[in-house]
């Protein structure tokens, strides 16, 4: 889809150039993803809306109207709320660990009048928004300056922290991930990159000796082995393979799946929701779905080639990065190729935070698109 050329001439689009922008495309796909993960909540409880697939599609609903209206915003205004966003989203994950409730053995969610926040949530988004501002004024030499390095590095690593304490693994990795994968994006040099990775691999004797807590090593033991205890803290992998292995090439059929039905698998309907799929669509289904996955990365990385400034590039690849990053870890986990980590899987998993976190990430990247001919100075303040 081009842009209409008067609405480029000026370099200002109506509400209307803004809408006929949209990549409806990856609307569509975001969707369809979408409605696969309602039918999975539908099934892993019996057949039935209710508790979860009811939620989940007002959720969306709610999701949907913010996609658009972020799409529709100026990619500028995106740019001089970066910060602040991060701030804010760093000032409630403090709030987690000071006033905090706790929920499965970890302090992650924060109440807000109404509303109950999982903060690590919206900071993913925030910090990439963060950072793809403040690279979006270096150049690819200043980068790998220790002094330059410094500001981005402890953005990392504050929330990082904050989020490791609670635990959260699986959050913590994804933020040192997406912080990462940016520095790399932005030119990073190899001479910081290659001694950071060596650095790393020699302190996981002292992570395991002082960092990690005894369930997330219980959790990496049974990785290894989770035969030895199936009954216990191998159960929930135990039986995530189960149910993926006997779907088979075609799967049970829909609402046929017994693991779920019966209550044998774990977070049936958060974290290990993909293993129900599993069941039912089986190994064809299974793969029909990464391709949508892998379909709708796609659109994000050509979102970014397309961009103009710098921070429209950065910021489509962090956020579907991110998007990545999710079902990666997710998909691993229930399949056992690394530890049990608290990932759910985009879209598709049943939660609140994490659906509005996705598809406010959605409408930047599409914000991104609409707005791909906007030129932003490199050492511009982006304030309209």
């Amino acid at each position: 889809m081009t842009m209409r050329p008067y609405a480029a001439a000026r370099g200002a689009l109506s509400v209307a150039d803004k809408l006929y922008e949209i990549n409806w495309g990856l609307v569509l796909l975001i969707t369809i993803i979408a409605c696969i993960g309602f039918a999975m909540l539908y099934s892993v409880a019996g057949g039935s809306l209710s508790p979860w697939a009811d939620k989940q599609m007002i959720r969306f609903v709610i999701g949907f109207a913010l996609m658009i209206g972020v799409a529709c915003i100026d990619i500028r205004f995106w740019l001089s709320f970066a910060y602040p966003a991060y701030a804010v989203s760093l000032v409630l994950l403090v709030a987690v660990v000071v006033a905090g409730h706790a929920g499965l053995g970890a302090q992650r969610w924060i109440t807000l009048g109404p509303l109950e926040l999982q903060p690590s949530e919206p900071m993913k988004i925030a910090l990439v928004l963060a950072l793809a501002r403040y690279l979006h004024g270096l150049s690819v030499e200043e980068v790998s300056k220790p002094l330059r390095l410094t500001i981005p590095l402890l953005m990392i690593a504050m929330p990082a922290g904050l989020v490791a304490i609670q635990p959260n693994l699986g959050t913590t990795l994804i933020l040192a991930a997406d912080g990462t994968a940016l520095l790399f994006l932005a030119g990073l040099s190899w001479w910081w990159i290659a001694p950071t990775l060596l650095g790393t691999a020699a302190a996981i004797p002292i992570a395991w000796r002082f960092v990690l807590h005894d369930y997330q090593k219980a959790r990496v033991l049974t990785f290894l082995n989770p035969e030895s205890d199936a009954l216990g803290a191998g159960w929930n992998i135990t039986q995530a393979k189960i149910a993926i292995g006997s779907g088979g090439a075609a799967g049970k059929g829909f609402l046929q799946g017994t693991q779920s039905r019966l209550n044998f698998l774990p977070e049936k309907h958060t974290d290990f929701i993909i293993t129900n799929f599993g069941e039912e669509f089986g190994f064809v289904g299974c793969i029909a779905l990464l391709i949508l996955f892998a379909v709708v990365i796609g659109y994000g990385v050509q979102t970014a080639m397309s961009a103009r400034s710098q921070f429209g590039r950065l910021l489509a690849m962090g956020i579907i990065l991110n998007f990545f990053f999710y079902i990666m870890i997710n998909s691993a986990m229930v399949m056992g190729l690394i530890p049990v980590v608290g990932i759910p899987m985009p879209l598709i998993s049943y939660g609140g935070t994490a659906m509005l976190a996705v598809m406010f990430g959605f409408g930047l990247l599409l914000s991104v698109h609409v707005h791909r001919q906007v030129e932003i100075p490199r050492h511009s303040s982006g304030i309209i």
